[in-house]
């Protein structure tokens, strides 16, 4: 098979992980027979010191054409420490997210045999933990109108969502838990805010499509309570921008490095795959960044994209030997042998 995939390397120590990708993905079509061609586009702070704009319309474009797209990470410092930046590198990432039409963000949360002993929370908690969060991605206060008031001396975000917004996310979510353990869990605050409301009733008059999924409806501090008390009591949840970006976040500690988790963005015609952490400038060039979350998310990018679970699953399999031999970047060493990013990428690559 032969695949056009878009390269969006971004800032700080995405041209380092996903340079590790790119080869782990590389192995993987000559192991089984098929032809990448990539497509390396700008994004985020280098785009905006190239062209001026986060998001250019060359990207895009070369997105658009793509059949998938694999995603670094954006950001930098001096934007983050300076709040009077008209441009940032965050505007190029929402902008990427509404016109691709990436409503969807699916991120797993699972452990590693290897590691149950280096995550924060005991093992005994977390062993058997898989589950995994739907975000809502295109809507809610990420997307509301906001802006100053009174002279500057009030500040408002207006979070809005429509019925169909829910419907096409809380879709997917049931679509998925059929596929697994036919649990769903629908995270809200609807004692309080009447979006959360619109989600529960929402998802409430799509439970009879679905008769073999059970549904619960949890409010969001409690599941952000349960996640580190019980997370293998969860499966697949779904919830509204901002409660997931906090919760994911949340939940990728449990597996003992935010640098292991991968994630993908789904829409109607195209998906984006990235690993969930951000661009960690403080690193960026010294060789140390853990690139096991963007190559895992090429993993998922094989399956969930191409439908290619083999390939997927050479991918993560040489991983999960990485770890258990001990080849991992410093954050994972714990006082043994740290190895670079990009020794780890030949090694999993050699090792495909």
């Amino acid at each position: 098979m032969k695949f056009n995939i878009a390269l969006l390397a971004g800032d700080g120590i995405g041209p380092e992980v996903i340079e590790q990708a790119v080869k782990v993905s590389d192995a993987v079509a000559l192991k089984f027979g098929h032809e990448i061609t990539w497509k390396p586009a700008l994004t985020g702070a280098a785009a905006i010191d190239a062209v001026g704009e986060p998001y250019p319309d060359e990207t895009h474009d070369i997105c658009v054409a793509s059949d998938a797209v694999l995603f670094g990470a954006i950001g930098h410092p001096r934007f983050d420490n300076d709040p009077s930046a008209k441009v940032r590198p965050e505007q190029g990432l929402l902008k990427m997210r509404k016109k691709l039409g990436l409503f969807a963000n699916v991120r797993p949360t699972f452990t590693f045999p290897s590691l149950l002993d280096k995550s924060p929370l005991k093992k005994e908690r977390i062993e058997g933990t898989d589950l995994v969060f739907l975000r809502e991605l295109t809507g809610g206060i990420y997307f509301g109108e906001k802006g100053r008031r009174d002279g500057g001396e009030t500040a408002f975000d207006n979070c809005v969502y429509t019925r169909a917004e829910v419907q096409r996310l809380a879709k997917k979510g049931f679509e998925l838990a059929m596929t697994r353990s036919k649990k769903l869990c629908c995270v809200d605050k609807a004692n309080v805010m009447e979006t959360s409301r619109l989600w529960r009733e929402t998802v409430q008059a799509m439970e009879k499509d679905y008769p073999e999924v059970e549904v619960s409806y949890e409010f969001v501090d409690a599941v952000a309570m349960r996640l580190v008390q019980w997370p293998n009591s969860y499966d697949v949840l779904i919830t509204e921008n901002l409660f997931g970006d906090i919760l994911t976040d949340e939940a990728s500690v449990i597996s003992g490095s935010m640098g292991l988790m991968p994630s993908a963005s789904m829409g109607a015609e195209i998906a984006l795959f990235e690993p969930i952490h951000g661009s960690y400038p403080q690193a960026t060039g010294l060789n140390i960044a853990n690139p096991m979350a963007t190559v895992l998310s090429a993993a998922m990018m094989f399956e969930t994209a191409f439908n290619l679970p083999e390939e997927g699953k050479a991918i993560r399999d040489a991983v999960n030997k990485a770890l258990a031999e001990g080849i991992v970047t410093e954050d994972l060493a714990d006082g043994g042998k740290a190895y670079g990013t990009k020794e780890v990428g030949d090694w999993l690559a050699a090792n495909i």
